[in-house]
C-alpha cells in the first residue's frame, strides 16, 4: 500500500497485552511512506505492566514514527482545526474507550483526537480489544457500527471458551482497513474467526 503524502493518526489505549501486536502495524505505515502521528491515553503514558514499561512503549513509538507523542487533551484539540489527519486509527481500542466514544465522552487525548476526526468527517478506524464486547459493550459497538465515517478492523472472539464475551480485532489488518476506510468502505468480512478452534 502506498501511504506517501498521507498522515495517519495512530492512537493506542490501555489494552497492554495487545501493544506488541500493533507496533509492527505502525512500522508498516511508516514503511509505506506515511507520516504517523502517535496519540496515547494516559494509561500508556503512566502504567508499567508485565507486558512492558510505559517508557519502553513511548520509546518504541517515537523511534518508529519519528514524531512527538500527543498525550494531552490540549495537544490533541488542534487536530480538528488543522485537519492534519487523513485517517485515524485507535488500535488497540479498549472497551472503556469504545464505551466513551459511543456515548460522546471526551476525557482523554485519544477521545479528543477521535472527536476532532469526526468533526472533519474523516475516517476513524477502531481495532477493538475488549473483554466485554459481547457483554455490556455490545450495545456500544452496535452504535458505532452504524455511525458515519467509523470503520472497524475485522474482529472475532479470541477465547470463546474461557472468555466468551471477549472480542479482539485482527491487528495485522489495521493498514488494510485504514486503506479501505479512505475509500469510504468497510473492509470485509467484518466478523472473523480470531483464533482457530482447538
Amino acid at each position: 500500500m502506498d501511504w506517501n503524502g498521507k498522515t495517519v493518526g495512530y492512537a493506542l489505549t490501555g489494552s497492554h497485552c495487545t501493544l506488541e501486536e500493533v507496533m509492527p502495524q505502525i512500522q508498516r505505515f511508516k514503511d509505506g511512506g506515511a507520516n504517523v502521528v502517535p496519540i496515547v491515553s494516559s494509561t500508556i503514558m503512566t502504567t508499567d505492566t508485565r507486558f512492558g514499561t510505559s517508557l519502553s512503549w513511548q520509546k518504541q513509538l517515537k523511534d518508529i514514527t519519528e514524531n512527538d507523542i500527543i498525550s494531552t487533551i490540549v495537544d490533541a484539540e488542534p487536530l480538528g482545526p488543522s485537519k492534519l489527519l487523513d485517517v485515524m486509527v485507535i488500535a488497540p481500542c479498549t472497551g472503556n474507550t469504545t464505551s466513551k466514544l459511543a456515548n460522546a465522552m471526551t476525557d482523554s487525548p485519544v477521545l479528543m483526537a477521535a472527536k476532532a476526526q469526526m468533526r472533519n468527517s474523516r475516517p476513524l478506524v477502531l481495532a477493538i480489544s475488549t473483554n466485554d464486547g459481547l457483554g455490556l459493550n455490545a450495545a456500544n459497538i452496535a452504535k458505532l457500527l452504524v455511525t458515519k465515517n467509523i470503520y472497524f478492523v475485522p474482529f472475532g472472539q479470541d477465547d470463546p471458551v474461557k472468555k466468551p464475551n471477549s472480542l479482539v480485532a485482527k491487528m495485522e489488518l489495521v493498514p488494510e482497513t485504514c486503506y479501505a476506510a479512505l475509500e469510504g468502505r468497510q473492509l470485509q468480512p467484518l466478523l472473523i474467526e480470531k483464533f482457530e478452534s482447538v
